[in-house]
């Protein structure tokens, strides 16, 4: 079956779940020959979504589904907008109910591309701009992931956090928003939100015409980890490995005096500990995400600052609050990730590796704590669908178009990486040497960095080089990499 045809077929599945009632943008009836909306299509007034002569503003707000929250103060060549956008709760049965999804919406111009950036968390509420966006100069907007809150329905339907229906999200926010922007489209995202972009890109492929996706891991087979276990024997240098065990084993040697600590440092700050079960148990994954952490978020370069065996108390337990924070496994903090472990635990899976160097100093079983179940508070079904990720492995190899992956040779999660296959088009899979889980393309390379810029304005219609105008450094709005959003750094080892 051809591609196009395929995608056909996808389409035409796909049309009655639209338009039951939910005032869906552009699915109803498709605008006239003239540009004009036809008759009944949109919502009254809304034709001012079509007016480029009006001010972007109300452009925005006279979509169907779509309020305008508040604008924010950025530079002079840019309009910042948070809003929200009525979704169904579940895109197959939308008779089901809605919830608002937040976004924003950073513009740039109506002659500029697009830049879609589905972040895999919490949106961040205030303007900057991902690598793609700085590299095209172009307008970007920005979702939240649905569960997380405040895009989340209550009561919350759990079935319904998963990735098909989150792709659904995105496509009927890029059709909304096409109404306006008419210049090519990209999507990008990093960790989770690479991931996201991926999937996005597997139900609705022709969306957008390029992606970059970031750091994404794909733990196609959840039964089999031990590429990770590899990673931890080869990362670095034999030195900084041994440090990185040494440090680890000396969180549980002194067990009895750093938890005391840790105990009455949550207390203060109001902890609880329901969902992991106990302080004991909290403790004992915070040492064990240490050494993912470390290679996650540092560098090579860092591996002096390991703490040793001489090291005080003070310096050890200072170490592991950089590492895996304090508070991190307490009730109060994981209420903000439940929908991540929620997905780990039922499509994207989870990593595990060899603890056989911590023997006799575990308190627990290492694959019943070191797991999603273990920060999803109990009363949320979880069953996992091992299908979800071979699925999405498939399209990549076999079917997957015009997408670059970005990996950091020193990030444990570029353990398992996408791979491109023999139907796979004009994509690429990039490392960075040294590289941690902020990697992106300005840190490639130079000759590699270059051939994946010129793809990614190539994309986005760029290739021209009169096109592509201002580009990196001339605004005042700061650039963000993969780390820079709202909470992500709190992913610790479990992304």
């Amino acid at each position: 079956m051809s591609t196009k045809l395929r995608r056909l077929l996808v389409s035409v599945l796909l049309i009655p779940v639209f338009g039951l009632g939910l005032a869906a943008p552009a699915l109803a009836a498709p605008p006239a020959p003239d540009g004009r909306a036809a008759a009944g299509s949109f919502a009254a007034g809304s034709s001012v979504a079509d007016n480029a002569s009006a001010d972007i503003k109300d452009r925005l707000a006279a979509l169907p589904g779509m309020t305008v929250t508040e604008e924010k103060a950025t530079d002079a060549d840019h309009r910042y907008f948070l809003l929200t956008y009525t979704q169904p709760i579940d895109h197959f049965r939308p008779w089901l109910g809605t919830f608002q999804q937040r976004l924003s919406v950073l513009h740039r111009g109506y002659d500029r591309p697009t830049v879609f950036y589905t972040n895999g968390y919490t949106l961040g509420t205030n303007p900057s701009r991902t690598e793609p966006t700085r590299l095209t100069d172009g307008n970007q907007v920005s979702i939240e992931y649905r569960y997380f809150t405040p895009s989340r329905p209550e009561p919350a339907d759990w079935t319904k956090a998963g990735i098909e229906q989150a792709a659904n999200d995105s496509h009927r926010i890029v059709t909304a928003l096409k109404r306006i922007y008419h210049e090519s489209w990209l999507s990008t995202g990093a960790s989770k939100g690479g991931m996201s972009s991926t999937y996005f890109r597997r139900f609705f492929p022709d969306d957008v015409d390029g992606t970059v996706a970031y750091v994404a891991p794909n733990d196609v087979d959840n039964r089999e980890d031990s590429a990770y276990t590899d990673f931890f024997k080869n990362v670095g240098t034999p030195e900084c490995r041994a440090a990185l065990n040494a440090a680890q084993r000396e969180l549980l040697v002194r067990r009895d005096r750093l938890e005391a600590r840790y105990v009455a440092d949550n207390a203060a700050a109001g902890s609880t500990f329901a969902t992991t079960g106990s302080a004991d148990r909290a403790y004992e994954a915070g040492v064990l995400d240490v050494i993912w952490a470390f290679w996650q978020y540092s560098t090579a370069a860092d591996c002096a600052s390991v703490p040793t065996a001489t090291s005080t108390d003070d310096q050890l337990y200072a170490w592991f609050d950089v590492q895996s924070g304090i508070t991190g496994n307490s009730d109060q903090s994981l209420a903000k990730y439940t929908a991540y472990y929620y997905q780990a635990g039922t499509e994207l899976g989870s990593p595990s590796f060899d603890v056989s160097a911590l023997k006799g100093l575990l308190h627990y079983d290492y694959k019943e704590l070191y797991s999603p179940r273990t920060y999803v508070p109990k009363n949320i079904p979880m069953r996992f669908d091992p299908a979800a990720m071979r699925d999405i492995d498939r399209w990549v190899k076999h079917s997957a178009e015009r997408i670059i992956f970005v990996y950091g040779q020193n990030d444990p999660w570029g353990a398992e990486p996408f791979r491109l296959g023999r139907g796979s088009e004009d994509s690429y899979v990039y490392t960075v040497p040294g590289g941690n889980h902020g990697s992106n393309i300005g840190k490639l390379p130079a000759a590699e960095s270059a051939a994946a810029t010129a793809k990614v304005l190539e994309w986005a219609g760029l290739a021209d080089p009169a096109k592509a105008r201002s580009l990196a450094g001339s605004h005042t709005i700061p650039p963000f990499g993969p780390l820079d959003e709202e909470g992500l750094k709190l992913e610790h080892n479990r992304l």
